[in-house]
């Protein structure tokens, strides 16, 4: 339940920023939101690996009952996170110029988006160092750490972006310090939480080994390449509706709070299939990893009936409360079946991540994000001449069910492949 919590506050961060800049009074203010998400999205998700691989890594070591291969974990997840965080920071200028170039927004929302990119980079060192926080917490079987720190990390967004825009009235700034100052409040609240735990005393040189930390990025490498495919739809979805226009950009937006609503719910399910899959995996308990999976996908079932009666029952109502523009709300009732789809679309892929992260499975992950990226450019391609933006969400949809397919098929084999019977257990080859 505390991971779920967690997660479920996560979307809070870009849901507060949509609604206190829906209110602004200008469909470009959402656009450029939504561009300056695209384009942390794309930085911070290249390197979710701190986070995803920390946990099954860290899951594995704990169900080893291995001391020592849990602090190095920990250690060597900050010291990248802090490293490539600082590189950002130094290289912000050329990475923002590749950025918008990959996006293609117009002048004014790009002229936005800018400024909250500028002010929002040097988050960057606290983004990853949570991640590698979160990963690790997740992995010493303590979700309830993380759920503490989701919660600092949202109540702080909401109310310094609160009273820096409407009360000091700094508008995209404001809406780009407050999100700044909760990334950096959360890091802290979790350096503090680590307090509760006795980390072994290692040295920098055990930290940085070259041979150790090589091995960590080739373990890592296949989650990196699979983001690279996340962040291509993603980028795209984004570009594609910043090319038809302010309007459109921001009705895609406004509906894939929806989704991330959805996903980040379903996320928290995942996030706990993570540890318990990598803890029974490094404990070779093959009985309670099939309970386990078979109880991910019994939830998944459940939540995806209960966002759709939802999102059909009161969809409307969020639209406006994320946005005071009537023609964008009206824009958006053209789309909003697709933005109902998705839970039903992507509930396997997100319990499937999960269940692949904890048992380090990082190569299907890998082979079931690329081919259904291949399938949702194809889709885009052959249909947008006729269908328009419904070609985009139509691609969508079938991207998120490719995923999850894909992932029962690698899923089947490897159970079937992987597993040795040893009395009443199995052994993971």
């Amino acid at each position: 339940m505390p991971s779920i919590v967690a997660n479920i506050t996560t979307p809070l961060l870009g849901l507060v920023d949509t609604a206190v800049v829906g209110h602004m009074g200008s469909a470009v203010y959402i656009g450029a939101i939504a561009v300056g998400g695209v384009m942390f999205n794309m930085l911070y998700w290249l390197f979710s690996f701190l986070r995803g691989g920390t946990s099954g890594l860290a899951a594995q070591a704990c169900g080893a009952a291995d001391t020592k291969s849990q602090t190095l974990v920990l250690y060597r997840s900050l010291a990248v996170a802090c490293g490539v965080g600082l590189a950002m920071i130094l290289l912000q200028v050329p990475l923002l110029r590749l950025l918008r170039w990959l996006v293609g927004p117009d002048a004014q929302t790009g002229a936005l988006a800018a400024d909250y990119f500028r002010i929002l980079i040097y988050g960057a060192p606290a983004m990853l160092g949570t991640y590698a926080l979160s990963g690790w917490f997740l992995g010493m079987q303590n979700s309830r750490m993380l759920m503490v720190t989701s919660i600092v990390v949202n109540v702080t967004n909401i109310a310094v972006s609160l009273l820096l825009v409407y009360a000091a009235g700094w508008k995209i700034p404001g809406v780009a310090t407050g999100t700044l100052v909760a990334q950096w409040a959360g890091f802290v609240t979790g350096l503090f939480l680590l307090r509760r735990y006795r980390l072994l005393r290692v040295s920098p040189g055990e930290v940085l080994r070259g041979g150790e930390m090589v091995r960590f990025f080739r373990v890592n490498v296949e989650v990196m390449l699979r983001t690279v495919c996340l962040i291509a739809v993603t980028v795209w979805f984004t570009k594609a509706g910043a090319a038809q226009g302010d309007v459109i950009l921001a009705v895609n937006t406004l509906l894939m709070q929806l989704f991330l609503l959805f996903s980040y719910m379903m996320d928290g399910f995942a996030y706990a299939a993570e540890a318990l899959v990598g803890k029974y995996v490094g404990a070779t308990d093959t009985l309670k990893l099939r309970k386990c999976v078979k109880g991910v996908f019994g939830w998944g079932c459940v939540l995806a009936l209960v966002f759709t009666a939802v999102y059909f029952v009161g969809g409307e109502g969020f639209l406006h409360l994320l946005s005071g523009d009537a023609d964008v709300v009206a824009a958006s009732a053209d789309y909003y079946l697709w933005a109902a789809a998705v839970p039903f679309a992507g509930f396997a892929a997100f319990a499937w991540d999960g269940v692949f992260i904890g048992a380090t499975l990082t190569r299907g992950l890998l082979l079931s994000m690329s081919g259904a990226m291949v399938l949702f450019f194809v889709m885009y391609y052959l249909l947008f001449p006729l269908m328009g933006n419904h070609a985009l969400w139509l691609a969508f949809i079938a991207y998120l069910a490719a995923r999850g397919a894909f992932q029962t098929l690698i899923y089947m084999w490897w159970s079937r492949h992987n597993h040795v019977a040893v009395g009443g257990r199995r052994n993971f080859n």
